[in-house]
């Protein structure tokens, strides 16, 4: 008897030892953080590390200002810097960050081809992109011996860039071939993509996702090879694959597009994407892991450490303060983490009197360009003060792409509701041109609200069920975000915007 309770003792507190640690990103125990360091849509991370400052730049796809750089000192609290790209190119794909004597560029494949925008400063001003007029996608810079830059892409060739890095200096040339994915494993597609290289001793460690960025959760990967050349030949670790999914009860899935690199304290991380079991639509967020150094040379992860369980953290660093989603509109800048979907046109919003006013456009939601922020919990409650002018309607919606989206909406008079795409009024002559919406998203549940007075709140009879709205399903590579709307003729003025999450 006396060893089955302290049996039980010692599950009661090892489960009130973990509690703690059941947090999302920022939000850490003492000593240890949890996965991920990134909650929400924050695909292909690039970091870089500027003596003892991080920086770290994702996909921006069709999100326009594009490329936001974050900031931190600790690896795990990061804060919005400002964006590389205001110039509209296509969809941006993943990038790479880099510091070269002094001067930071940003290489990314759009439209079919690479370009590059480069800054004295990290915060700016950057550049309009360059067109460095070559196919491929996934660039990775580095460095040789002698000083000189390369770009290599997704197909494991590489090219010389000039040593203003603004243009090419010479031919393509192939060299890695990639890792044999073993045919009985399931996988979307081989898909070499993401190379990333370090320089290390007498090696160069070059770094590559493979099976496919989602499809199956046991297809991405992250695979890494070595050569004492760029040229090769290149040697596959055998520790690959360093990161993978191996079955479907797993909390991360389809794990990859990693790159290593040592800290302002002499420790080697990993940073990397996945989707999370159940919240897909969340897009791939960012994990952050250690590594370790073996006796002949390779890298693998660190001993006793895993994506899903507490980490110790990296340094006692002070931490930012917590970002958050909250916007009152202060000032006249759009703070950096708003994007608007496929355009980024100044002449279309203005910044008065704390409140963002939107010039309607389109006749629905998909063609309307709507403001998008990315939400970071499973749960959370969205809400937002609208004045609706002319022939407007705005709306508090969530947006995947323009052919797919829900919410809840008001025209002058009438509350309206988007049930995918099925969009009608569903209280009539409720309002005179100014609302409250609300947005309350439990576990991919979704009920709608609206007020007259933002005090009191009146459930409409719809609601959403949102969990298959991610790109396994509608492809795109996106995630569901929180969006401000303004379709048809007039305007549309959105004040206090907030938003919480749901414990």
């Amino acid at each position: 008897m006396n060893k089955i309770i302290l049996a039980v003792l010692l599950i009661l507190v090892t489960i009130n030892a973990s509690a703690q640690y059941q947090t999302r990103a920022g939000e850490t125990g003492p000593g240890y953080y949890l996965n991920p360091v990134f909650a929400g849509d924050y695909p292909d991370p690039s970091i870089l590390r500027d003596g003892n400052d991080y920086y770290m730049v994702h996909s921006s796809f069709e999100y326009y200002p594009g490329l936001l750089i974050w900031h931190s000192k600790d690896l795990i609290n990061w804060e919005p810097v400002t964006n590389a790209l205001y110039k509209y190119v296509g969809s941006v794909w993943a990038p790479d960050l880099v510091k070269y004597k002094n001067k930071y560029y940003i290489y990314f494949p759009a439209n079919n081809t690479n370009y590059v925008v480069a800054a004295d400063s990290i915060n700016g001003k950057w550049s309009d992109p360059v067109d460095l007029k070559i196919g491929n996608i996934d660039p990775g810079h580095v460095v040789d011996e002698n000083g000189k830059r390369y770009l290599f892409f997704s197909n494991g060739g590489y090219v010389p860039l000039a040593d203003d890095g603004l243009s090419l200096a010479g031919e393509y040339r192939p060299s890695y071939s990639g890792f044999t994915i073993p045919r009985a494993w399931s996988i979307e597609c081989f898909c070499m993509e993401g190379p990333k290289l370090v320089k290390r001793g007498e090696y160069y460690y070059l770094t590559v996702a493979e099976g496919g960025t989602a499809g199956p959760v046991t297809g991405h990967m992250v695979i890494s090879a070595r050569s004492r050349s760029l040229a090769g030949p290149w040697e596959n670790s055998p520790y690959n694959p360093i990161i993978r999914t191996t079955n479907n009860n797993e909390q991360w899935c389809s794990k990859g597009h990693g790159t290593i690199f040592e800290d302002a304290k002499g420790k080697w991380w990993m940073v990397y994407h996945a989707y999370e079991k159940g919240f897909y639509n969340k897009g791939r967020q960012t994990l952050l892991q250690p590594i370790e150094w073996t006796k002949d040379g390779w890298y693998k992860i660190a001993a006793g450490t895993g994506d899903s369980k507490p980490i110790e953290k990296p340094n006692a660093a002070a931490s930012v303060p917590a970002f958050t989603l909250n916007d009152n509109f202060e000032g006249n800048k759009l703070k950096p983490h708003w994007k608007f979907f496929e355009e980024y046109d100044t002449t279309r919003f203005q910044l008065v009197d704390n409140s963002i006013v939107i010039k309607a456009k389109g006749n629905a939601v998909g063609n309307s360009s709507p403001l998008l922020c990315i939400p970071s919990h499973h749960s959370y409650i969205a809400e937002a003060e609208l004045l609706i002018e002319g022939k407007a309607t705005g709306g508090l919606v969530l947006f995947y792409n323009n052919n797919a989206w829900s919410g809840i909406l008001a025209d002058k008079e009438n509350i309206l509701v988007n049930l995918h795409s099925w969009q009608f009024a569903t209280e009539k002559n409720v309002i005179n041109n100014h609302v409250y919406l609300r947005l309350k998203n439990f576990n991919n549940t979704v009920d709608m609200y609206y007020s007259t007075d933002g005090l009191t709140w009146k459930k409409i009879e719809n609601s959403l069920e949102v969990s298959g709205m991610h790109h396994n399903v509608l492809s795109g590579f996106l995630s569901l975000r929180i969006g401000l709307c303004a379709t048809g003729d007039g305007k549309v003025t959105f004040k206090h915007f907030k938003y919480s999450s749901i414990k």
